[in-house]
Parts: C-alpha cells; structure tokens; sequence
C-alpha cells in the first residue's frame, strides 16, 4: 500500500515559513511582496480559485489585491490595467486568471505582464529560460510536484519518468524540471499508442491528462511513484484526480490524493515566487 503524499500539509509548513520570511523581509528591508490578480468575468471556478489565492498571500503576510473586470471589458482597458501594475514597484506579482472570454487574445494577455512579475511563469521569456537551464519563474504546479518528490526524499536521478500530458501549465515544464534532476524523461498524451505499455516502464508517473480516473492499476508499475494533477468532477459530482485511487494505491510506493496533493502545493509556490520576486525588486 502506498504511502500519501500530504500536499495540504506540507503546504501548510511551507506557508507557514514563507510567512516568517515576509516578516524579515519587511522588519529588515521595508518591503511587503505585493500580488496583484486580475479576474476577468464571473466564472464560478475561477471565482474559487482567486479567493483561496488572496487568502494565502494575505496570510503570508502580503499585500493583496484582486481587480474584478466584467466579462465585457476589451482587450484594450486589460492590456491598460497589466501595464499600469507592471510600472508600480508595489507590486511584485501580477496573476490574470484563465480563461479569458473569447474576445481577448490570451497570448498578447500573457505577453503583456512583465516576465520579472509574470508569477505563473507563462511568459516566453520565463519559459525560455526554464528550457535552457536558467530557471527563474516558473510553473507553479510543476513547481510544487518537485517539492513535494524534495520533501518526501524521492530520488529522481536515473529514474524513468513518464508525464502524460503536454500543455505548457504542467507537462512541458514538468518535462523540463525532471530532466534537470537528471531523471530520463518521456511526455505521452492522449494520442499516444501503447501509453498503458508505456506507463508501466516509469518508476514516476506524473498524470495530467484531465480524464477522471484514466490511469488504473494496469497502467502502474509495482512500486511506482504517482503523481495526480487531474481536478475532475464525477458523475455524482464528486471531485476525483485523473488517477483512480484506491486500486493504484495498491501498487504505487507513492501517491498524491485528490484532493489534498498537488492542488495547495501549486498556490503555496505562487506565492513563493511573489516572496522571490520581491527580494530580486532589492
């Protein structure tokens, strides 16, 4: 039976440090990391999402602000706001939140913030400097999984790891990072052939193919690591992971649980790298 991995819980510890460092940080520098998000329209995740993000800055002892947008606001007045923040010293972190309505450009909107404020680590910039080697901001999802392998001593060096999943949020950069920690590295996805084959040569399986319990125990090697990035709704409306639980656990040596894992992970480095940039602002 595998071992959990408690995300909830180490990000606890973290956030709890992070907060101790903000307090040097003022105490010493006169300085308060400042994250700002922009939330465009009134869509119901998302809603969830930003308050549980201005609830863990404003408990890491940062200041906080989210700018509400109706759904109807042009690209224009947005790319105007972005540019106004990424000009005032304040603020140190700037977060739009995704999706945006069809009518904005999500690229020129992710071009637009300054990749030394760009906290979620999508700006080309950011993500040509993880690719060649120079990491600065980054991912925050991918960002947390490394943690949490650091926190629970998984050593990825020579090991096969195989993410299932491609976007540039989680899989191209969890590509990168495991290849930095010297682990040999394949990125599958949907249209992969023989991707159950293929799953069960990896001793760390990292999921993010948004299906609902897609990876069963016939895609897991004995004694794997697997990490869950999946946030999926059942048909009883029960939040589940890409991972089905209960019969992979049997066989992982590892596991993240949904929810519980990789979910408060991802906000805790958001808000470590808001900390981060506020100290390279010195």
């Amino acid at each position: 039976m595998a071992t959990i991995i408690d995300g909830k819980g180490l990000a606890k510890k973290m956030q709890l440090e992070l907060a101790e460092k903000t307090a040097k940080l003022k105490a010493k520098e006169g300085i308060v990391p400042g994250l700002v998000v922009i939330l465009v329209g009134d869509n119901p995740a998302s809603q969830v999402y930003v308050r549980n993000k201005e609830r863990s800055a404003l408990a890491a002892g940062f200041r906080s602000q989210i700018i509400r947008l109706p759904e109807a606001v042009t690209q224009t007045e947005l790319l105007g706001i972005i540019d106004t923040y990424n000009n005032d010293s304040a603020w140190h972190g700037i977060l739009v939140q995704l999706p945006l309505p069809d009518h904005i450009d999500e690229e020129q909107v992710l071009l637009a913030i300054d990749p030394d404020k760009d906290v979620d680590g999508f700006h080309p910039t950011n993500m040509g400097k993880l690719w060649s080697g120079h990491p600065v901001m980054i991912p925050s999802t991918p960002a947390g999984i490394m943690e949490m392998l650091r926190a629970y001593e998984v050593d990825l060096s020579g090991k096969t790891a195989l993410v299932i999943g491609r976007s540039n949020i989680v899989g191209k950069p969890m590509a990168q990072m495991l290849l930095d920690a010297n682990a040999t590295v394949t990125i599958a996805h949907s249209r992969t052939k023989n991707l159950e084959q293929l799953a069960r040569t990896a001793d760390i399986l990292i999921v993010a193919i948004g299906r609902g319990n897609f990876i069963t125990k016939d895609f897991v090697k004995d004694g794997a690591v697997v990490i869950d990035v999946g946030m999926n709704r059942d048909q009883q409306g029960k939040l589940v992971g890409d991972v089905a639980f209960d019969e992979v656990a049997q066989l992982a040596s590892l596991i993240t649980p949904v929810p519980g894992g990789v979910g408060p992970m991802t906000i805790t480095m958001l808000m470590e790298q808001t900390y981060q940039a506020a100290l390279r602002s010195l």
